[in-house]
């Protein structure tokens, strides 16, 4: 994929998680969960594994209790995950966001 289709990919996801966080106080759980899993496909699509991970949490913890504090978690983490070109930064990323919630 080129440089220039990744950024295109990127800004598209960019403007999916500033939604999120614009309206992330009042999107019911099953929102959050739908748009976190949206995410989570085109990160995988396009080999975005930090992202894809990073969503992921989000889409399974939307469902919880205490969701909004780890969706507004996994959204602060989200531009390290979206700019992120190394696999194993999704386990980092994972690791930073499951010590910051317990």
């Amino acid at each position: 994929m080129s440089s220039d289709s990744l950024q295109l990919v990127r800004t598209r996801i960019g403007e999916r998680i500033a939604e999120i966080e614009a309206r992330v106080g009042r999107l019911k759980p099953i929102d959050i969960r739908a748009k976190m899993d949206a995410i989570r496909v085109m990160a995988a699509d396009h080999g975005l594994a930090a992202l894809e991970g990073l969503a992921d949490f989000g889409a399974h913890h939307a469902m919880l209790p205490g969701h909004r504090q780890a969706t507004r978690c996994a959204l602060e983490h989200m531009d390290a995950a979206l700019n992120s070109n190394c696999p194993s930064d999704r386990q980092t990323i994972l690791a930073a966001m499951a010590q910051r919630l317990h």
